[in-house]
């Protein structure tokens, strides 16, 4: 009786473990074969005779309607090799990104049986910071020199809320956005709570495809600024329900609360103090609650639609 008793409270412990946390995932045993090509290697160690064979194997990078001459003239050419210099540097043999990398698309196959890994494309874009990493089904592009550093001389004329995230240990997040950009259906709903809620669901994919990174670096916030969002959370959703925004179908609260910005627009004195796109940090936890107080699938909650979402998460503030 004793045995059966133990055993009995060891599956309800472990039933309680997994409705808490939904994303303890095991993907020991998840097979993915993934191509990893370093095209910034070749190119910018590439002689003249070696071009023709470079074009031949990434004909997507070298447009028809440029000469030879442009691309021997790139490959010696003093700033653009400096650039290639410190990118190698940092990411000479590429091995923990690799393993990052390879553990995101178990994660990714273990939602998405028939998910196929990209071959992944290693390649400089001259600090082409909105196009990071580009995802097109079965390549996906990584401009490493938007990752070497946010203290790096050569991104000095960013403003700081764009090149915080110009760290190596950020290049994850951004392979991940690029194919969750892609994972999230497009919403009729032009509220603003359903519009916050669409970032959320964004967020929530990270939450489940890279379970090892912490919040601020998956929202892109300073550690400083996810305090700031959890004490003042409160407040701002006050803000919010008395300016009567939630179901508001201004498009200009997107500009003040949910695209990137050095912070948040509420017009008030103290707004340098607040980060930017609040309201994509609030449809994040919109959308943890929902999942929380809700037993559905992630690829169900994909489906769900954002006003059903906000409904039965029951969502309020910490505090």
């Amino acid at each position: 009786m004793n045995k059966y008793l133990s055993f009995l409270i060891l599956i309800i412990v472990l039933a309680s473990c997994s409705k808490k946390n939904k994303l303890a995932i095991d993907i020991s045993n998840i097979k993915v074969v993934t191509e990893f090509n370093r095209f910034d290697q070749e190119f910018y160690t590439a002689s003249a005779d070696k071009l023709p064979e470079l074009k031949n194997k990434y004909p997507y990078l070298f447009p028809t309607q440029n000469h030879d001459s442009i691309w021997l003239q790139k490959i010696i050419d003093k700033e653009e090799q400096e650039l290639y210099a410190k990118t190698q540097e940092i990411f000479g043999n590429f091995k923990d990104e690799k393993q990052q990398v390879i553990d995101l698309f178990k994660h990714i196959k273990y939602y998405y049986r028939n998910f196929k890994s990209p071959k992944v494309i290693t390649i400089l874009s001259n600090v082409d910071y909105e196009n990071k990493v580009v995802y097109a089904d079965s390549l996906l592009f990584i401009s490493l020199d938007v990752f070497l550093g946010k203290e790096s001389e050569i991104y000095q004329d960013f403003p700081n809320y764009i090149r915080q995230n110009f760290n190596k240990d950020h290049l994850i997040v951004e392979v991940a956005n690029a194919i969750t950009n892609v994972q999230i259906q497009f919403s009729t709903d032009r509220s603003f709570v359903s519009r916050m809620i669409q970032e959320g669901k964004k967020l929530y994919l990270l939450d489940a495809y890279l379970p090892k990174v912490t919040d601020a670096e998956k929202i892109g916030y300073t550690q400083e600024q996810i305090d700031w969002a959890m004490f003042n959370d409160e407040e701002v959703w006050k803000f919010f329900i008395q300016n009567k925004y939630l179901f508001s179908n201004e498009q200009e609260l997107s500009r003040r609360f949910i695209d990137d910005a050095p912070f948040s627009k509420f017009y008030q004195a103290n707004d340098n103090e607040t980060p930017g796109r609040i309201g994509a940090w609030f449809g994040w936890q919109i959308v943890r609650a929902y999942m929380k107080n809700t037993d559905t699938s992630l690829q169900v909650m994909l489906k769900t639609k954002n006003d059903e979402i906000f409904k039965k998460s029951k969502y309020k503030p910490t505090k």
